[in-house]
């Protein structure tokens, strides 16, 4: 190395934060490509006495590099808590899996026992799934209480390895009579899609266990949120579940709302940019009325909820001496809407609880239709059209039936902008197939 880039790496090594068997590289922007630039790091870990926890996020580690960590790794029995997001940026895709490898296997070598496991922020898709595969079914495994593996792109086919992994872990835990019992799942931002949100629902029924489930903005619709719902029955100890941003549609809020009937001990709900529509709503208050006993959250915006089922939540409420927020922001309300909202909530002694109400998105009359960010959708559109248009999928597309022909309604000379970024969506849906295809065979496709 230049003596100028071992003298910037000493700089920051000095930085190095280190106590309570804990050793910290966080933010340092350390750029480790071979195993001579990751020596001193390698030594540090090596030197620890008694690691119980590492943290390399925010810098970026090449395989040969990640190698001489693993070495170092090999001995280290009493290590439990991995923090290594944002671990890899500007790699190959290629990269990564190897990495992972070889740092998987030091800590199975080790025989240490991993309580927390964060790999978030890491681009690796499904082939980095497969880099932790070994170790998730791994003894190292066996105690995991938390797996962070948010924004990763992990995908439908990484969904379903990684539900693979965990059920085989409580397989072979069980068998020597201590069950995997994980507590905390988060893996929002990682298109998984119908399939792979069903694969980890058989996952999480198997273990029972979990307190947290975290899985906003993976596209899944109705079929994903039922199968998610049959698990959450299961777990009754669930504190938080977060599934903003994905599709429920009545079919998948009811169901979901039956299953919210089992757990006593929820105190966050999300289901904000979920279109769990009136039906869904009023459901959901009906189980508020009758259980839910501790709950301090509910996010229900953007949900194209009317007035008379905003009404019906905010009732619901009423008795909850816990609640702290309700957020029914965006809905189909209206000025008039949001004012008999906020006047019930004060006249229940629950204003402080109502989130504010703005109009950003907010439909202004009864039966219309919320606009999507950058790309507004006409206000006669079906609610699935806007669902498609907002997180689009070829599944998605196929689900829409006939009213593909209403995607036709969105493509509009006179407003090129928006015409142009509905094709675009639609299109890219078809980048693997090499022959044209005209739009108006795309949207006249029969399912």
């Amino acid at each position: 190395m230049a003596s100028d880039d071992i003298a910037q790496l000493a700089d920051a090594l000095s930085k190095t934060h280190v106590g309570d068997g804990e050793l910290s590289y966080k933010g340092l922007g350390l750029k480790l490509d071979n195993a001579e630039s990751a020596e001193q790091l390698a030594r540090d870990i090596k030197q620890y006495q008694g690691l119980r926890a590492l943290r390399l996020e925010g810098n970026t580690l090449g395989v040969e590099a990640a190698q001489a960590i693993a070495k170092a790794l090999e001995n280290k029995d009493m290590l439990q808590r991995c923090y290594w997001s944002d671990m890899f940026t500007g790699r190959l895709r290629s990269e990564i899996p190897p990495a992972l490898r070889s740092m998987g296997s030091a800590i199975m070598s080790a025989g240490a026992r991993l309580t927390e496991l964060d790999l978030s922020d890491n681009a690796f898709g499904p082939d980095g799934v497969k880099g932790i595969e070994q170790l998730l079914k791994s003894p190292s495994c066996h105690t995991l209480r938390e797996l962070k593996l948010n924004n990763c792109g992990m995908g439908i086919g990484g969904g379903k390895i990684l539900a693979e992994a965990l059920i085989e872990c409580h397989r072979q835990s069980s068998s020597l009579g201590a069950p995997l019992r994980l507590r905390v799942f988060i893996a929002g931002r990682n298109r998984l899609e119908n399939e792979g949100a069903s694969a980890l629902a058989k996952a999480f029924q198997l273990m029972g266990s979990l307190e947290e489930i975290h899985m906003p903005q993976n596209g899944i619709n109705y079929s994903g949120v039922m199968a998610l719902a049959s698990a959450i029955r299961h777990n009754p100890e669930l504190r938080v579940l977060n599934l903003n941003d994905n599709t429920f549609t009545k079919k998948g809020s009811l169901p979901m709302a039956q299953a919210l009937r089992h757990l006593r001990n929820i105190q966050v709900i999300n289901f904000g940019d979920c279109l769990v529509r009136s039906e869904g709503a009023v459901a959901l208050a009906a189980v508020l009325r009758e259980g839910l006993p501790i709950l301090k959250e509910l996010n229900l915006s953007f949900g194209e909820i009317t007035e008379a089922a905003a009404l019906v939540v905010a009732q619901a409420v009423a008795d909850k001496a816990d609640m702290e927020k309700l957020d029914l922001n965006g809905n189909c309300l209206g000025e008039e809407g949001c004012e008999a909202l906020r006047e019930a909530m004060e006249n229940m002694n629950k204003g402080d609880v109502l989130e504010s109400l703005r109009m950003k998105r907010a439909v202004m009359k009864e039966n219309g239709i919320t606009t999507n960010g950058n790309s507004p959708v006409s206000p006669n559109s079906p609610a699935e059209i806007t669902s498609f248009l907002s997180c689009p999928s070829a599944e998605r597309l196929l689900q829409l039936g006939q009213l593909r022909t209403h995607l036709q309604q969105e493509v509009d000379a006179s407003e090129p902008q928006k015409a142009a970024d509905v094709i675009l969506k639609i299109g890219s849906l078809y980048s693997e197939d090499p022959r044209p295809r005209p739009l108006f065979w795309i949207l006249s496709m029969q399912c």
